[in-house]
């Protein structure tokens, strides 16, 4: 997650140059199909829906004991929104600095559940990884790695065999993100970590974002987040050991946003949110289509059984149903 306070009025701008009519249909999420194959993961005519509104900016969703849990980056809040649009804030300064600056991105970010029943989320301000309890008490898991802080974890997620890995730009360090003074480590990594031991697996990432595996666990996803941003394909091998890297798709120049959020689901599809939208990307790279919000798209999650996707976009919730079901977090409740 990458924040710009004009980001949505860059996008909506252009649309005004519409006449009425134009306007009013360009303006209106809808799915954008550019390959016949999409109809197979999203049935023809399905509509998309905003759930709730009048955010700061969203991201990090999480579908959680039947809630969607999801951060307010800009507004330093951890809030959950039922299927009916109830929302409920269940964590205020959910970023974890004492005196937070207003309006920067400091907030919580991404979310995964744990094993134990709690949910691991990234504080951007605090520069770290917290366990979230039942009771909503927050207990530090990661934050330092060889006695340097980390940047500010963004987004995480469990592999097959239980590792944690989590990508650490520098979005959170809000004085110059690497021209930061407070930032200590050299790069921005994505980490691993896996039986006490955290490892940097990569570092040769400008700004890492969104991550996620493939359904067998043999690919690594991993976004760039530029602007205009790629997605990285990586190879993995036993203990997390990464080869054979490859771009699995380049965005094109212009938009708002960047390589920010992605889910891959049950066929091995990966849906990303970027410049333009959030694109359904095949295996193989090709895009099938996009689903186009009048806010920038940030990230997503797959809820419930599956086949409802929720996406997080600028100041607003939004959900469509999918035939495809998506993959679900390891330790999903």
């Amino acid at each position: 997650m990458r924040i710009a306070p004009l980001l949505a009025a860059a996008l909506l701008a252009p649309l005004a140059l519409h006449a009425p009519a134009a306007a009013a249909q360009e303006k209106g999420p809808r799915v954008e199909r550019l390959d016949p194959a999409l109809d197979s993961l999203i049935a023809p005519g399905t509509t998309v829906e905003r759930v709730a509104t009048g955010f700061g900016f969203t991201e990090g969703p999480l579908w959680h004991e039947s809630r969607l849990w999801f951060s307010d980056v800009s507004g330093d809040t951890l809030r959950a929104v039922d299927p009916s649009g109830r929302v409920e804030e269940l964590i205020a300064n959910a970023g974890g600095l004492p005196n937070p600056p207003a309006g920067k991105s400091i907030g919580p970010n991404g979310m995964v559940p744990d094993r134990d029943g709690g949910v691991l989320m990234a504080q951007m301000g605090a520069r770290r990884i917290v366990r979230v309890g039942a009771d909503r008490s927050v207990t530090p898991v990661i934050d330092d790695y060889r006695g340097k802080r980390l940047n500010s974890p963004n987004d995480l997620v469990f592999a097959s065999d239980g590792a944690l890995w989590f990508t650490d730009p520098p979005f959170g360090l809000y004085n110059g993100m690497d021209k930061d003074p407070a930032k200590q480590l050299p790069y921005n990594a994505v980490f691993r970590y896996a039986g006490g031991m955290l490892t940097p697996v990569i570092t040769d990432l400008k700004l890492p974002n969104g991550i996620g595996f493939s359904p067998d666990g043999r690919t690594l996803y991993v976004t760039d987040y530029g602007p205009p941003g790629v997605i990285y394909a990586y190879k993995v091998g036993r203990g997390g050991v990464l080869s054979g890297r490859r771009v699995l798709i380049s965005f094109p120049a212009g938009g708002a946003g960047g390589a920010d959020g992605l889910k891959v689901d049950r066929r091995g599809n990966v849906w990303a949110t970027g410049p333009g939208g959030l694109r359904v990307i095949s295996p193989a790279g090709k895009v099938l289509g996009r689903i186009v919000l009048p806010e920038v798209a940030a990230n997503l999650a797959f809820a419930g059984d599956g086949h409802t996707l929720y996406i997080t976009a600028s100041t607003s919730v939004y959900r469509l149903r999918t035939t495809v079901a998506g993959v679900l977090p390891r330790y999903a409740r």
